[in-house]
């Protein structure tokens, strides 16, 4: 079957580079332009570039997709036995292979791991196909990092693909037990984010399915041109910490046609983001779309070129938030909310300058500074008595805030240090002060 493949491209690569070399010739013989005395160049280049672009095709064509099994390397898949070790060596197999490579999680099969930590570069174009799931250890020992259970470092050009089945289960029910924010009196310890992209280019994640993550279920960090797309994030609306995708420190990444409900934040996007795009997203439960927390500890944050174009939020906490402690600096600017649809939504539009997680938050001077943000077209229903808040700092007030077309049921605007415009239909009015 491959060979039959090889033959039938080169046939028809054969045949297009005839037909290019044709359309060549005709038009070095037609390429003079009477009427401005000179030759059509143009259409020459054009010519060249697509053999060029036939020769490329024609060369990738003819490289078969190599198949790396993790149950070639002894891979049980019974959700038992440990199958960390087999994983990592069939990691450094396709890792280290030249050309087009898929790393395979077969389906059907659960496999049992502990912290794993997937280094590159790779030397080839890697796929990492979970068609079956991953299931993470429950014991803390099993972890070297307590903050991280499945990370992949440093790799470039890197796709991940779910299919119809793939799932990565951190079973986070026993770290939610054991966390402070359910039980005051256990002491606040880490927990492990379950899915860590680290410090990479050009990285896809589609059609994948996260759950009960220890923590933070996926978290894109120090990364580059990103898609992920048709991602389901779940976990209890109780457990905590568990952000659906948490972004930091990320440039050009688009998430799309994604439904998470989770404990936390949908999406959480932090300091050193920038062109940050989120549509068609289903939120619900959790907190909502959260930029920050920015600025904690008197650190300095930017956030900028941050677009939500798309989302249904149900039954959270939060709608579209932003959020800063006092004592930070920085900025957060040119931010879009537009065409969001709530529905009994707790807070549903909220600026926060003076966020605090913490038992006790002093009142300080700084600020990181909010300005150029719109929310256009939003609606819904608020399940709170409150539908718009924006609590701004009185040495930073918000700058260029703008309520286009916003019409959310139930609940008051209350509005300080912040310079609002409204346009369109305004539903509640929100003054400045």
């Amino acid at each position: 079957m491959a060979r039959c493949c090889r033959v039938l491209t080169g046939f028809l690569v054969w045949s297009l580079l005839m037909l290019s070399c044709c359309e060549a010739s005709r038009n070095r013989i037609s390429g003079y332009d009477h009427s401005y005395g000179t030759f059509k160049s143009s259409g020459l280049i054009k010519q060249r570039d697509g053999i060029t672009r036939l020769k490329s095709f024609a060369r990738a064509s003819l490289r078969l997709t190599t198949t790396v099994s993790i149950s070639d390397f002894g891979a049980k898949g019974d959700g038992k036995t440990d199958d960390t070790q087999a994983f990592v060596n069939a990691w450094k197999k396709a890792c280290s292979s030249s050309g087009a490579v898929n790393l395979l999680v077969p389906e059907g099969k659960t496999y049992f791991l502990k912290s794993i930590r997937l280094n590159g570069p790779c030397k080839s174009t890697l796929t990492v196909q979970i068609f079956g799931t991953l299931s993470a250890s429950q014991i803390r020992a099993d972890y070297k990092d307590l903050s991280k259970w499945i990370t992949f470092d440093g790799v470039n050009s890197l796709s991940v693909d779910g299919g119809a089945t793939g799932t990565v289960n951190g079973n986070g029910e026993t770290w939610w037990e054991n966390s402070c924010k359910r039980n005051e009196a256990k002491k606040c310890t880490k927990a492990p984010t379950a899915l860590t992209f680290y410090n990479s280019k050009d990285l896809r994640v589609d059609n994948l399915r996260v759950r009960d993550a220890q923590q933070i279920q996926i978290s894109i960090e120090k990364c580059s041109n990103v898609q992920v797309s048709n991602v389901e994030v779940t976990a209890p609306a109780n457990s905590p910490n568990t952000d659906g995708i948490h972004i930091t420190n990320t440039q050009n990444i688009q998430v799309s046609k994604t439904i998470i409900g989770t404990g936390d934040d949908c999406i959480s996007i932090e300091s050193g983001s920038q062109n940050v795009k989120i549509n068609d997203l289903t939120c619900g439960p959790g907190h909502g779309i959260s930029i920050g927390s920015l600025g904690d500890d008197n650190s300095k944050a930017f956030v900028s070129g941050v677009t939500v174009d798309g989302a249904k939020l149900s039954g959270t906490d939060n709608g579209v938030r932003i959020k800063t402690y006092q004592g930070g600096s920085g900025t957060a600017s040119n931010i879009i909310f537009q065409n969001i649809q709530m529905e009994n939504v707790k807070n549903p539009i909220i600026i926060d300058q003076d966020y605090c997680d913490k038992s006790k938050c002093t009142e300080q001077k700084s600020a990181v500074q909010i300005k150029n943000v719109v929310y256009r077209n939003i609606s819904g229903t608020s399940a709170s008595d409150v539908a718009i808040t924006l609590n701004c700092s009185k040495n930073y007030p918000c700058q260029g805030i703008v309520l286009d077309k916003v019409n959310i049921k139930g609940g008051k605007a209350s509005c300080s240090n912040a310079n609002v415009m409204d346009k369109g239909s305004v539903f509640r009015q929100c003054k400045s002060t």
